[in-house]
């Protein structure tokens, strides 16, 4: 045997011991360790034997048992920090990935997104081909699909008033008996049918209203139960009830609701860990690894690091969060908190992409992806569509998109599109054959026309004429939905679909494992530790309000103790209502205590209920987590408040009696939190759930025994004190107390003082009683916390309500009642009302109302904001961060401007500090109004601003709501019917009258659709009649015709000379041309 060759041996067994030797001891940092058996002794080492060296390491990871070899991957140091210097490979072990390790791993993988994820995920697909392993797909189909939706017919104004919420319910019971006269069934999707096929990707287009939502919801198994679906849906040939769709497919809502308290990646590290997101992958891991082990196959360095560290099952952390931190654009906000409309946190455009995120990361083979474009720039929503579109083509995913206004490009990504109108299926079928359909049917689109907007206008009865090109052989006449319907049937590629969908799917054993037929991805025990630490997580976050609450209580112990001091409170029967008085006030303040669960766990609902129906996590869960980590808080109340009051005030000496009363007031505050936990999760609306809350709390202080003593009580009311847990807190303290060595001084009726005053109350019970309290106290607190997880299993998402609608409105459209389909659709979840108005083309506003036009300057405007203090910890040296840099404009009247740019560019920023909404920060420049300095007071009454956050109040109308601003934001000298005039004629232009009468509803929840609530917010602004208006993204979240309605009213204000400044994303050729000048 040759010196190399022993030496070769020699060096590969000490490498075998080396890694087969505990990990965590061996490999000290997982990119950093350099061990002297996997570095080359010089430098200058050929690349023979480099690869000699490789070989060595590879195989004797591939000597290790399974579940270490899958821990461990060669991985390639080259060029990792920036430097030109090779490192050469190392050992690593992926589970011990750092987050800045993570980070610049992805980085060196996708330098360049849209071209590097390709390369990825080619690598990928090469490196199972190579041993040849193939991945299930799933073809989704729906053959006759109808789905119906009841509404209610009342008399009058279709609102959910109490005398309609009373009839509803009268109607509800006579329903029972089939009598039910008030009810009437709309049909919101009408015999569709269609395949989404893997390796393709789908767009689904058409107008709001129109079906998409429902059709989405349909397919991903999370219709209400409430609606009636009549027809078939499958996945490879499995129907909905033979599987979990909900597991097999991941549907991206267009409401983006999240935690506000967490951070961007912490929502997506717990996405993918409830997700399972190693699941799925590892199996698919551990077979490529011992195929390659058979074939003796060495992967790329990178890939296997890659691949191993996506398949790492319940980790905290995973690589997978980072990649797609990086493919949505939110790696440069991961650290930062969502936020709401209350705090500030990301953007809602990074909200929508988050949103996204949340669901993707997961290990779902079928995307069923709602308007996930609503906020996003072109170039933003360019480089998601091309991740995705490499995803279906190379993973052979099925994905199938919702958009509104896709741009031509993003349009030309797309394999499939369906365009749906008045909920039918007008086309199903390839890109390139849609404009040969409609040219079949005498429509044409011009040369500049997008074709995502041409398709969705040319169904439409009001922008239908303008395509048709058979003008000089006969005039245009509407060509319906159900004719266009008729027309696709006979066209060929309509035949091919019908043909498709009469040869039954043929089920494989393959076809069956890209199935899920299991509701949760994990082990019941790690759910709840994912669970677990996510809710400490949230009371890290909230640590202020529990401060703030142990702080109160210090304060009202303070104030106890000084009132009720010892001084002047003496042991006698005099004095003994005092000491009862006392104690009972320490009860009621333990209990009130608990008030703020109910806000937090309100504010959470509506997020629960999502991941509820996605089945990421079961309710005990959530619920065990949030009554066991609130232990500590009411041990730390409890206790502050027995020790700063129990020896002050005098209570018995006995440490016994100190420890007992502090037992008593910490079950009572564990009791109270839950009953508002409880509270909240059965009405889930916040102004019905404190409502309910605060008078449970009355009824508890009256039944308590110390408001009304319970021999004064009527006998048919003293059942209510059993059912109060005061009830028992108020016995067992007051046993506690007055049955102790000092009230044991005889009086002369024979009865210690102690018995004396427990006797007055009603209380006099033997000592043993304190542990039936304390057994009764620890039952209702198990009795609320059960209650509260069933209630969060078992009851519906708040706002899911059928509709309202009036006969009058209802028989109108009877044959056409799908144009506003909006108004019961269950994409909306609550009432809109349907009307027999057609759209009016808009009015000029300034007609009524007089103003004086505006004009906007600004030079060299500078603005900078202190740095966070978390980036001062990463070694940032500056004080302050410059978010704007020498801006020099102006906005003049009668003159339309654009703010165009990247998401983060700082459009909105500009608009803030122009407008002065920014309350922090320096800012630097020269602003001036008409040629004078710019004074806050005065600007805010001639301007006006629409955010991009749609904020109204829930509980009233389109129409009071507008109404309610003109009240209050035009000049009292203007009389009530001029006011009105002017509302009619807003709501007019924004074509918001013919829904004047719905809901605004809670956005995500239930209300108005997402584009009515977008010109609901331009109404609110116009109707103050502001001579310079700025609009923050007002076409955000609108289809292209609504957008071109905005626009269109938007250029009725310029053309009255007013001064209008708008941020825009994603602007087709119609809306961009609408704009006089752009700030880019």
């Amino acid at each position: 045997m040759s010196m190399s060759q022993s030496t070769g041996r020699d060096h590969a067994e000490s490498l075998h011991m080396e890694l087969t030797a505990d990990i965590g001891e061996s490999f000290r940092s997982s990119f950093h360790l350099h061990a002297s058996s996997f570095r080359s002794a010089s430098d200058a080492r050929s690349s023979r034997q480099n690869e000699d060296e490789v070989e060595l390491q590879w195989a004797a990871i591939e000597r290790l048992p399974t579940y270490k070899r899958l821990r461990l991957s060669l991985f390639d140091h080259t060029n990792l920090h920036g430097s030109n210097k090779e490192e050469g490979k190392a050992v690593i072990d992926v589970t011990k990935l750092g987050a800045l390790e993570r980070h610049v791993f992805i980085e060196k993988l996708l330098n360049k997104i849209e071209k590097d994820n390709h390369r990825l995920f080619q690598k990928v697909k090469e490196r199972m081909d190579r041993v040849g392993l193939e991945l299930p797909t799933v073809e989704v189909r729906y053959h006759n699909l109808t789905i119906e939706a009841e509404c209610e017919v009342v008399q009058g104004k279709p609102l959910p008033t109490l005398w309609n919420t009373l009839k509803s319910f009268s109607c509800a019971i006579t329903n029972v008996f089939g009598q039910n006269s008030h009810a009437n069934k709309i049909e919101i999707l009408q015999g569709v049918h269609g395949i989404i096929k893997p390796s393709r990707m789908t767009l689904l287009l058409g107008p709001p209203g129109c079906g998409k939502t429902t059709l989405l919801r349909a397919l991903a198994g999370k219709l209400d139960q409430s609606l009636k679906v009549l027809g078939d849906i499958s996945y490879n040939g499995y129907k909905l009830n033979e599987f979990v769709p909900q597991k097999t497919s991941a549907y991206i809502s267009q409401h983006d609701l999240h935690i506000s308290e967490m951070t961007v990646r912490e929502t997506l590290d717990f996405s993918a860990r409830c997700q399972g997101i190693g699941s799925r992958a590892g199996k698919i891991m551990m077979e490529i690894s011992r195929r390659e082990k058979q074939a003796e196959i060495i992967p790329d360095p990178d890939i296997d690091t890659y691949m191993k560290a996506i398949s790492i099952e319940g980790s905290k952390r995973n690589l997978q969060t980072d990649y797609i931190l990086k493919i949505l654009g939110l790696d440069i906000c991961a650290d930062t908190i969502v936020g709401d409309a209350m705090r500030r946190g990301i953007s809602g455009g990074q909200k929508r992409r988050l949103t996204t995120g949340e669901m993707i990361i997961g290990p779902a083979k079928v995307l069923l992806m709602d308007e996930i474009s609503n906020g996003l720039d072109s170039s933003t929503t360019f480089q998601i569509v091309t991740c995705l579109q490499t995803w279906a083509h190379i993973t052979e995913s099925t994905i199938f998109v919702s958009l509104l206004q896709p741009s031509p490009e993003m349009y030309d990504l797309f394999d499939d599109i369906i365009l749906m109108a008045k909920g039918k299926t007008v086309y199903h079928g390839p890109r390139d054959k849609v404009l040969e359909f409609f040219e079949d049917c005498g429509f044409r689109c011009p040369p500049r026309k997008g074709i995502a907007d041409f398709l969705q206008e040319v169904v439409s009865e009001k922008d239908q004429a303008q395509y048709w090109y058979h003008e000089d052989q006969q005039p245009h006449s509407y060509v319906s939905v159900e004719e266009f319907g008729k027309m696709f049937k006979e066209f060929h590629v309509g035949q091919k679909l019908d043909e498709e969908l009469s040869q039954p799917f043929s089920k494989t054993e393959l076809h069956k494992n890209a199935l899920s037929f299991t509701m949760y991805s994990h082990g019941k025990w790690e759910l709840l530790k994912a669970c677990m630490t996510r809710e400490w997580l949230l009371m890290k976050r909230n640590s202020f309000v529990h401060i703030f609450k142990s702080a109160q209580l210090v304060v009202t112990a303070l104030i106890a103790m000084t009132v009720f001091i010892r001084t002047h409170v003496s042991i006698d029967i005099t004095h003994a209502n005092l000491y009862m008085g006392s104690l009972f006030f320490a009860l009621i303040r333990l209990m009130v205590n608990g008030i703020a669960e109910l806000s937090l766990t309100v504010s959470r609902i509506a997020v629960f209920y999502k991941q509820r129906d996605v089945y990421f996590y079961p309710a005990w869960t959530y619920s065990i987590p949030a009554a066991i980590l609130k232990i500590p808080f009411s041990f730390l109340d409890a206790f502050l408040f027995t020790a700063l009051t129990y020896y002050v005030i005098g209570y018995s000496p006995e440490p016994e009696r100190f420890f007992g009363q502090f037992l008593i007031l910490f079950l009572l505050h564990q009791v109270s939190i839950s009953l508002f936990r409880l509270t909240a999760s059965v009405f889930q609306n916040p102004s019905v759930a404190a409502s309910c809350g605060l008078f449970c709390l009355l009824v508890m202080f009256l039944f308590g025994g110390f408001t009304i003593p319970q021999p004064t009580l009527p006998v048919w009311l003293k059942w209510g004190c059993w059912l109060s847990p005061l009830t028992y807190a108020e016995i067992g303290a007051s046993v506690n107390e007055f049955l102790a060595p000092s009230w044991q001084k005889v009086l002369s009726s024979n009865a210690t003082i102690g018995q004396q005053v427990l006797a007055q109350r009603g209380l006099n019970y033997s000592s043993y009683f304190y542990w039936i309290s304390i057994g009764a106290l620890i039952g209702f607190w198990f009795a609320y916390n059960l209650g509260f997880t069933f209630a969060l299993g078992y009851l519906k998402p708040p706002g899911r309500s059928r509709a309202i609608v009036s006969p009058k409105r209802l028989s109108d459209h009877s044959d056409s009642v799908e144009k506003n389909m909006g108004n019961i659709r269950q994409e909306n979840e609550m009432p809109h009302i349907i009307s027999s108005k057609p759209p009016v083309e808009a009015k000029k506003v300034g007609t009524v109302l007089p103003f004086e036009p505006m004009t906007v300057t600004f030079e060299s405007v500078q603005y900078f904001v202190d740095t966070p203090k978390k980036m001062r910890e990463q070694g940032f040296e500056q004080k302050k961060i410059q978010l704007l840099q020498d801006i020099t404009g102006a906005f003049r009247p009668g003159v339309l401007t654009a703010l165009m740019g990247v998401s983060g560019a700082g459009k909105t920023t500009l608009m803030d500090v122009l407008s002065g909404r920014k309350t922090g920060g320096v800012i630097e420049g020269d602003i001036r109004i008409g040629g004078y300095p710019k004074v806050q007071h005065t600007y805010a009454r001639i301007s006006g601003y629409c955010e991009q956050n749609d904020m109204h109040s829930p509980q009233i109308t389109i129409e009071e709501s507008v109404m309610y601003s003109a009240w209050l934001r035009l000049p009292s000298q203007i009389d009530r019917s001029t006011k009105s005039e002017f509302v009619a004629e807003v709501l007019q232009m924004i074509e918001l009258d013919i829904n004047k009468d719905a809901l605004v509803g809670f956005p995500g929840v239930g209300g108005i659709s997402t584009e009515q609530r977008k010109r609901l917010t331009t109404a609110v602004e116009l109707v103050s009649n502001p001579s310079i208006i700025f609009m923050d993204e007002p076409t955000t979240g609108l289809d292209a015709r609504a957008a071109a309605i905005v626009m269109r009213a938007v250029k009725n204000i310029v053309n009255t000379k007013r001064t209008v400044v708008c941020t825009i994303h994603q602007p087709n050729i119609g809306i961009f041309d609408a704009f006089d000048e752009v700030i880019h």
